[in-house]
């Protein structure tokens, strides 16, 4: 009777009122294309649910403090286990957060050297970087150090007052630049590059002086401070997110020359075991690590010991051997966060827990998901219920059920099309199943390339004198596992190099209630433009986010009851009916639509609509990737992984004539299906004379790509070498790349 989770009548978001099983201790994956409901499904059905009963097993005082979940709309759960759902968000952190914070093995190691270190030079908190005994007294603990580049900050080709300083709020009309313009210090219409060396170093280094001859706007009581230690004390040393962006262009970030990036003292320096600090233990990578851990033999530390050989065995299980310790985790992609995340799971004794992955095939080669697999395999063994929600062949392969969502997205979405085994759903009739079962094939094709981008002898991390060539006009696909250097020689060095070329990278898209397609793509203006015109009113009554908002619920759609420790829960307002507006905003119409009508039409449907080139651009592009189903109204806060990824390539294309792109894994969060579809943008794009560079390990598209670059053999210090570089067709008989070796399975 218990041995399967029972789902009835599911109607959360797309979900047409689903009823299922789901066997426990067993991995059930859940298939279907972008946006068919599995996420709905999974994460707010199964996840939230119990998340909900378990916190209603606290305290009210301790559920306030909790996150808080809404019941989803659904009739009946029953024999629903206590989850543990591992996503894809990147790790937080600030700049003190590393791989081995995180992961605590580095308090690990900090226990260990306060031991048996020599010479002996205090107990375990001395040996923080983030303790001021410990840290380093240059970059604090940071182990990088800022320095702004003057050239960046400064235009010495205008004054004062023509904007010469250029960073918010020093510009003119900011009120920071008053500070310097009021000082009577400076003629404030003189050259930057007119500057005497005396005025210059006021304008700049000045640490603090009374001006000699203020004007009479001069706040009385002010000092005077240089440009740069007030943008240093102002912005810098805060960390300001506002201004990120500002900071990150006039900054040059390097290691702290003081600690050498370790972070720690000298005085932490010198204490060594067998000739090792613990500044050389976070600079080795893990596989190093863990066999210097293992040389130690010393029984007066042999729990500590045993602890750090097992973690570290985590990180070399989940295909992590090639980082540091010292690694920022803010530099972790969401596939190595993830990653991260399940070595805390690994040597766990719980039993009967729900295990949710998102997505775990996210950034990793076919070579990776061998160790994946694993784990899946090791956590079911354990007594455990594995749910996967994941596209990959080779995840859904390990599944001892399958649940395929579909068929298709979006409101076409929504229903159970096929539960069995990966056998069984090889010879349905699903998209899944038949994009699985097809027969695969190798580009042939040699192209005689005459013109190249090129990049010769260079370095950086683990690339050590690479040198490659990249055809111009073609498909190109960098290869190779986690960690190899990829991203170090294409986002990083090539971009250096090609700094016309445009990225797309994985950094999420932060969308709220608030945005939607149009808004993210910039063209909402324009479509409010149309009603301002024949309404004769400012366009800002034609946007829920300003003058046109709902009075009741200021443009939101809904109202929102605090019932305390029970949760939120919301409403749709009753003024409006959901419409977001107010009723003077929905009394002008346009074709016989007002504006809440035009942002219920789907992408599809409003294609021939508009004469504008910029909308007409805009809705053309999200077409090309395959969300003409997606509404122009709907809010980004429900779209699905993969419907942002698409949304990303989209903005890309409508923004760019660009003809030199960088794509960094654009198959994140795509069905198989939903590669045909980018295959054939791809090609579009190179029609139009594009140059595409790809960081990929879908062998769909890999197999198809005009030239490749193949980086390994392995990651980390065993990477960073050019393996292979030419057309696909010559890889595949290569003995020396994990690439080859799985791309020959994958053609047969």
């Amino acid at each position: 009777m218990n041995e399967s989770i029972m789902i009835k009548g599911v109607k959360t978001n797309n979900l047409k009122n689903l009823s299922i099983k789901i066997p426990k201790k067993k991995i059930t994956v859940i298939t279907g294309v972008s946006g068919s409901g599995k996420s709905s499904l999974v994460f707010d059905t199964l996840a939230a649910e119990s998340q909900r009963l378990l916190n209603e097993t606290y305290s009210s005082y301790i559920q306030q403090l909790m996150p808080h979940y809404a019941p989803p709309d659904v009739d009946e759960i029953n024999n629903l286990p206590v989850s543990i759902v591992v996503d894809q968000k990147k790790i937080s952190g600030n700049a003190r957060s590393t791989v081995g914070t995180v992961t605590e093995i580095y308090t690990s190691l900090r226990l260990l050297f306060s031991r048996i270190a020599q010479p002996f030079i205090g107990y375990s908190m001395v040996y923080s970087f983030n303790n001021p005994q410990g840290m380093c007294p240059l970059c604090k603990g940071l182990g990088e150090t800022k320095r702004i580049n003057i050239r960046k900050l400064i235009d010495f080709d205008k004054s004062l007052n023509e904007g010469a300083i250029k960073f918010p709020t020093f510009q003119p009309g900011g009120w920071r630049l008053t500070r310097y313009t009021e000082t009577g210090n400076f003629d404030n219409n003189k050259k930057i590059s007119d500057y005497s060396k005396d005025e210059l170093n006021l304008l700049l280094y000045d640490t603090g002086s009374k001006p000699k001859n203020p004007t009479k706007d001069w706040p009385k009581t002010s000092t005077y401070i240089g440009v740069i230690p007030r943008i240093t004390k102002s912005f810098i040393d805060k960390e300001d997110s506002q201004y990120a962006s500002d900071l990150d262009y006039i900054l040059e970030v390097q290691h702290c020359p003081e600690c050498n990036g370790t972070r720690v003292n000298d005085v932490v320096r010198s204490a060594k075991i067998k000739g090792k600090s613990i500044a050389d233990c976070v600079t080795m990578s893990i596989t190093e690590l863990l066999d210097f851990v293992e040389s130690i033999n010393n029984s007066s530390v042999e729990i500590v010991l045993k602890d750090l050989v097992k973690k570290l065995e985590s990180l070399q299980t989940v295909g992590l051997n090639y980082l540091s310790l010292n690694r920022s985790t803010s530099t972790l992609s969401g596939g190595e966060s993830q990653r991260i995340k399940m070595t805390k799971h690994l040597n766990s004794s719980l039993s009967d827990v729900l295990y949710i992955f998102d997505e775990p095939s996210v950034g990793l080669h076919p070579e990776d998901i061998v160790g994946i697999n694993k784990i899946m395999k090791g956590l079911k063994h354990k007594g455990n219920t594995v749910i996967l929600v994941d596209h990959d062949p080779d995840i859904i392969k390990i599944a001892d059920y399958i649940i395929n969502i579909g068929e298709l997205a979006g409101a076409n979405g929504g229903y159970v099309t096929f539960e069995g085994s990966y056998k069984e759903l090889l010879t349905s009739d699903t998209i899944t199943g038949k994009t699985l079962s097809r027969t695969h094939s190798l580009n042939q094709e040699k192209i005689e390339f005459t013109s190249f981008y090129t990049l010769n002898n260079v370095s950086l991390y683990n690339i050590k004198n690479a040198s490659v060539k990249i055809p111009k006009n073609a498909l190109t696909v960098v290869t190779g596992v986690a960690g190899s250097g990829k991203s170090t020689l294409i986002r990083y060095l090539f971009k250096e190099k090609y700094s016309q070329a445009k990225l797309l990278d994985q950094s999420p898209i932060r969308g709220s209630n608030r945005s939607n397609i149009l808004t993210y793509l910039n063209v909402f203006d324009n479509i409010r433009e149309i009603f301002a015109k024949l309404s004769h009113k400012n366009r800002s009554l034609f946007s829920y986010n300003s003058k046109g908002a709902c009075p009741v619920c200021k443009g939101k759609g809904y109202i929102k009851l605090d019932l305390a420790y029970m949760g939120d829960i919301e409403q749709t307002c009753e003024k409006c009916n959901g419409k977001r507006y107010s009723d003077e905003a929905l009394s002008f119409k346009w074709h016989g639509k007002n504006i809440y009508d035009i942002l219920q039409l789907t992408v599809g449907e409003a294609k021939d609509l508009f004469d504008d080139y910029q909308i007409n651009r805009a809705i053309q592009s999200l077409i090309d990737v395959n969300l003409s189903y997606i509404k122009l109204g709907q809010s980004l806060d429900t779209f699905s992984g993969g419907e942002l990824q698409r949304l990303k390539i989209a903005k890309i294309i409508h923004e760019n004539e660009n003809n030199l792109l960088i794509l960094d894994e654009p198959s994140t969060g795509l069905h198989e299906a939903d590669i045909d579809n980018l295959l054939s943008l791809f090609y579009k794009l190179l029609e139009k004379g594009s140059t595409l560079i790809i960081l990929e390990h879908n062998l769909s598209i890999i197999s198809q790509a005009h030239w490749i670059i193949d980086m390994g053999l392995q990651g980390g210090s065993l990477g960073g070498k050019v393996i292979f570089q030419g057309y696909p067709v010559d890889l595949v008989g290569s003995t020396k790349s994990y690439t080859a070796k799985h791309l020959r399975n994958y053609i047969g």
